[in-house]
């Protein structure tokens, strides 16, 4: 059974950073960082190939960066110049490509107050 398992979250002030970790148990192709905040939808914030291909949301674009570990069966997402906007469970995924995500983590708040 693939497990994900989130860290780094908490509650920093705007402008500020944090670095969510995820690791999973084994390696998957295409790993990814989502959001979601109550009575909205779940939405992709940046997402990451084996092979280092990248892709963001517009809204974190220049402000959040993700990597990966293969060697350690980590992501990471580093964010910067955080927003109130920003606040969120965001969620660890994986899968075998890109867009298709069948293992999630548990979840981790970050909360950015103003």
């Amino acid at each position: 059974q693939v497990q994900l398992v989130e860290s780094g979250g908490g509650l920093v002030q705007a402008g500020g950073s944090l670095r969510l970790s995820c690791a999973a148990s084994i390696r998957l192709f295409a790993m990814a960082w989502f959001r979601q905040v109550p009575g909205k939808q779940r939405e992709l914030v940046a997402g990451i190939s084996s092979g280092g291909s990248t892709n963001y949301a517009d809204s974190v674009k220049g402000r959040f960066t993700i990597s990966r570990d293969n060697a350690k069966n980590t992501v990471y997402l580093q964010m910067n110049s955080l927003k109130p906007e920003d606040t969120a469970v965001y969620y660890c995924a994986a899968g075998l490509r890109i867009g298709s995500y069948g293992y999630w983590g548990q979840g981790t708040q970050v909360t950015v107050s103003s």
